[in-house]
């Protein structure tokens, strides 16, 4: 049987999600034709659009349709794009979505620049809504995910990171967000807290499980599946979840090879590394990982009516650990 697109997974909020799109597009106009420009190029870049489809997805579970819900969708995804364009200029990245990114177009300087812009115009777009509550879960959110970005910064071309503090840079930098927009589809249903909690639970660890999964394409797909440049991670310093295990388990020698490419970025030996990895099965150790935190995912929707949306969170948890790109 084949596995249900992206699309068919979301197509609940199909509708919705068109007029999250008109949110974004209305909120980017600047008397600034730079900023027009960066902004239109990465909003419109292709991306699955998971964050705001899940405040959107959450919402409807909860049978909420209120008429807050799609420029507060819209916010979450100013905000992950802000995150995006300042990430291209840490990490020196050249594709993203199988585009060059902003910063190899326009250069580093406006790229930053432009995120800023994104991030001021969604508080401004919050500040609208007029929802305390909401507009303190993204702020918070959105502090959770600096913390991230800099926690990242300290750990790159360290090979004796280890898995706990790899799980607390995933968290913060990719999962924070999940859980926002999660959270904030039960806050706009009015949900009680046990609830609230639920739906954050879910959108933390479907966002844990995203992250992980990603971090394991790099060293499983290829760049035109991908839509970025294989051994980006390793080229970048990042310790991540592959490279963790396959030190943990390789044989000495293969194990060294590794933490000397951590420490210097290489990608020389690019090659053997990614046999290294899957001859250890970290791979599957990955998959496992995220396997688990789909299940915490899953467990959470129980208490949910049944209906359109609840099944279509079930599906994201499927497709998180199966998607090649």
């Amino acid at each position: 049987m084949t596995a249900p697109t992206i699309q068919t997974i979301l197509a609940p909020v199909a509708a919705d999600m068109q007029l999250v799109d008109a949110a974004i597009r209305d909120n980017l106009a600047s008397e600034v034709s730079l900023i027009n420009s960066i902004s239109g190029y990465i909003i419109t870049a292709g991306g699955k659009r998971l964050r705001p489809a899940l405040l959107l997805l959450m919402a409807q579970a909860h049978g909420h349709d209120g008429p807050h819900r799609h420029a507060l969708a819209a916010v979450v995804e100013l905000i992950h794009t802000a995150t995006l364009l300042h990430d291209d200029v840490v990490d020196e990245s050249e594709l993203r979505r199988g585009r060059s990114t902003s910063n190899a177009t326009w250069g580093n300087a406006a790229s930053v620049l432009s995120g800023d812009f994104l991030y001021s115009r969604a508080f401004q777009m919050m500040v609208a809504a007029g929802n305390l509550r909401v507009l303190r879960i993204l702020a918070d959110a959105t502090n959770v995910i600096a913390e991230g970005e800099v926690l990242q910064l300290l750990n790159m071309h360290d090979a004796a990171i280890d898995v706990e503090r790899y799980m607390q840079v995933i968290h913060y930098k990719t999962a924070a967000l999940f859980e926002a927009a999660a959270r904030i589809g039960a806050v706009l249903a009015g949900c009680e807290a046990p609830a609230e909690e639920a739906a954050a639970a879910y959108g933390r660890a479907l966002g844990m499980a995203f992250q992980l999964v990603d971090d394991a394409l790099d060293y499983r797909g290829d760049a035109a599946e991908m839509g970025k440049n294989v051994g980006d991670d390793l080229r970048e310093g990042k310790p991540t979840l592959p490279l963790i295990v396959a030190m943990q388990r390789a044989a000495p020698a293969d194990r060294a090879l590794i933490e000397d490419a951590v420490r210097n970025g290489s990608v020389e030996q690019l090659p053997r590394i990614v046999q290294i990895v899957r001859d250890c099965d970290a791979l599957s150790a990955v998959d496992d990982a995220a396997q688990r935190q789909l299940d915490v995912a899953r467990a959470t929707l129980a208490a949910l009516p049944d209906s359109a949306a609840r099944a279509a969170l079930d599906q994201l948890c499927a497709y998180s650990l199966q998607r090649r790109s």
